[in-house]
């Protein structure tokens, strides 16, 4: 068996009791990072062996793993925060997993993206997760493309390129375009910015970045 637990995004008790349960229980805690993960499983009283699994190990290591599962052993698949999978390493491990018909389970929990568009005030009925965009190749042609997206959009961005992330939307989605930039969900300093782009731009020109970023574009509107 293999299971996906989200972790915390940043306050330690946003974890469920099944999770805490499972991470004890598993044979193996695979993380992205392990002094990272440490934090959490000291604080938890956790002592299963941890061993890492990242985007830049992955394919080298799946096929080991998947192998240890076959012949018995139960693995956790955890990232640094939230759910593993979702703009973290998590479906390679899966889609080799299901090749064995191995059993996958991943518990609900913590991820940044519904918080994030929960309180933005913009439509949460239907949405698009876009993640983190293309740092150069494709970017453009990705903007291009959801310029004329109806439903609400929401990306991940980190603070060194967040101002110019909400530069970049400008000239495809308007100046006006609503937007909210969510920083730091469930930390001590989480807060929010709510207005346009133009005014989004202004404030964070003035308000140097620091921290995670969710970033919650209004839709284009038909008229």
């Amino acid at each position: 068996m293999i299971y996906l637990i989200p972790t915390p995004i940043g306050n330690l008790e946003d974890i469920t009791l099944r999770a805490i349960r499972l991470l004890k229980e598993v044979d193996l805690i695979l993380a992205e990072d392990t002094r990272t993960s440490q934090k959490l499983l000291n604080h938890y009283g956790i002592n299963t062996p941890m061993q890492s699994f990242h985007m830049y190990n992955e394919h080298k290591k799946v096929s080991k793993f998947v192998t240890q599962v076959i012949h018995g052993k139960s693995i956790a698949l955890i990232s640094d925060a939230g759910t593993p999978g979702i703009s973290d390493p998590g479906y390679l491990l899966v889609s080799e997993a299901l090749k064995e018909d191995i059993k996958v389970q991943c518990l609900p929990g913590a991820t940044a993206l519904i918080p994030a568009l929960l309180q933005s005030g913009l439509p949460a009925d239907r949405f698009s997760f876009e993640g983190f965009l293309p740092t150069k190749k494709g970017r453009q042609s990705r903007l291009i493309k959801m310029a004329e997206e109806i439903r609400t959009l929401v990306f991940y961005e980190s603070p060194h390129k967040l101002l110019k992330t909400l530069r970049h939307m400008i000239p495809y989605f308007g100046s006006n375009r609503k937007v909210a930039v969510v920083r730091e969900i469930s930390k001590k300093f989480e807060s929010n910015f709510r207005g346009n782009l133009q005014a989004a731009c202004e404030f964070f020109e003035q308000n140097p970045p620091k921290g995670e970023f969710v970033i919650v574009v209004e839709g284009l509107k038909r008229k």
